[in-house]
């Protein structure tokens, strides 16, 4: 007699070992190779805002030009985009640098604003991009969508909770050289934003986060982080792990894509395996 459980176990792992496993990490572009990278490296903690990893206000997916409402619980949040599209979660290392940036100036107890002054050079160092001229017109780009993007949402920041709407990011300012190259950067963070940092509602992630090629990654490690936080293991629906993560593309390729984060365990910090009998996402601290 067949027993059919193991059966429909085995097809269902034959199933799984078939996915097309694909690196999910950027190899790391820029070494610690003299005093000046090392010292951007050694004195940064990344961090990112508890706000926007539980809640998807950036898009997953480029050109994206279309209004989005996103709902859960008792949690609003539309987004209208430019008409060069929404920010992508890509554009959101400049948010995750300018929080790290300013929680940096808290713990060494220097005076803060919600304007956060770098040099381009800097931001694409640390966040594992290329400095080509190239990089550094995607970073104005990235400003421009930051800026044009607007959020209209309820979602509680440091105990207040108002319906309101913000851009991204308030306001930006680039010098250049002659040549047109972009120098120095000065960035405006809402008010919204600046009171969760201010509150220190924030978590570290891990500089990994930044090689993770996969828009949709990205999105899994912040709720993952955001969830399983130090605790031994979270488990979600994939349906609902599906909705959290605010994916426009079919939920058969996004859980193509959770079986391929199984099978490279490359996300940083967690394992994650996937029950296919129960449609259930497992993520364990590593």
């Amino acid at each position: 007699m067949i027993n059919t459980n193991n059966n429909i176990q085995y097809k269902c792992e034959a199933r799984f070992l078939n996915v097309k496993s694909r690196k999910h990490l950027s190899p790391i572009k820029h070494q610690k190779t003299n005093f000046f990278i090392a010292d951007i490296f050694n004195n940064l903690t990344f961090q990112d805002d508890i706000a926007s990893m539980e809640h998807p206000l950036f898009a997953l997916k480029a050109g994206d030009t279309k209004d989005r409402l996103y709902q859960h619980g008792n949690i609003t949040i539309q987004v209208k985009p430019t008409s060069i599209g929404l920010a992508t979660i890509h554009d959101k290392d400049i948010w995750i640098y300018c929080i790290s940036k300013l929680m940096q100036a808290i713990y060494e107890e220097k005076e803060i604003s919600r304007t956060v002054h770098f040099t381009i050079y800097d931001y694409l160092i640390t966040t594992n991009r290329h400095t080509s001229g190239s990089d550094y017109n995607r970073a104005k780009d990235a400003l421009e969508r930051l800026s044009g993007t607007r959020i209209t949402t309820n979602i509680e920041t440091a105990k207040t909770k108002e319906a309101h709407g913000f851009g991204l990011i308030d306001a930006w300012r680039v010098v250049e050289e002659k040549d047109g190259r972009m120098v120095r950067v000065s960035v405006t963070l809402p008010d919204w934003l600046y009171r969760s940092v201010t509150s220190k509602q924030v978590l570290t992630i891990s500089p990994n986060y930044f090689r993770l090629r996969k828009p949709l990654d990205r999105r899994i490690y912040e709720l993952a982080r955001k969830h399983c936080g130090n605790q031994t293991e979270w488990k979600i629906g994939l349906k609902l792990l599906y909705k959290k993560t605010g994916s426009t593309e079919p939920i058969r390729n996004f859980r193509i894509g959770i079986k391929s984060l199984v099978a490279t365990n490359e996300l940083p910090d967690y394992n994650v395996s996937y029950d296919l009998n129960n449609d259930i996402v497992i993520f364990t601290n590593k």
